[in-house]
């Protein structure tokens, strides 16, 4: 997995690339959890994961957790389709903000 992260004032832009899974799951954690104080908009470019574990969308969870805590916002965008079927599955389509 590969992070690229892009802040513009209290924006903060995370391109992810690679699987997010028990392995990786924990460092994403940390990165987002690093990054987020004082962000008020978190936008998560999905683009190039082609995977999600249980693991994953636990990390998705805890941090919008984070962000609706400080009043802010987290934007999923265009997850492939393999990744999408996973929030699909899992209820996460009506939790996660996606945008395609």
């Amino acid at each position: 997995m590969d992070v690229k992260k892009s802040k513009t004032g209290t924006e903060l832009f995370v391109e992810i690339t690679g699987r997010i899974d028990s392995v990786t799951a924990p460092q994403l954690h940390e990165i987002l959890t690093d990054s987020i104080d004082g962000i008020k908009s978190l936008v998560l470019d999905f683009a190039k994961v082609d995977y999600v574990s249980s693991a994953g969308l636990r990390v998705l969870l805890n941090t919008l957790k984070i962000m609706n805590k400080a009043g802010g916002s987290m934007v999923v965008r265009h997850p492939h389709q393999d990744v999408m079927d996973v929030f699909v599955m899992t209820g996460f389509d009506n939790i996660l903000t996606i945008e395609e």
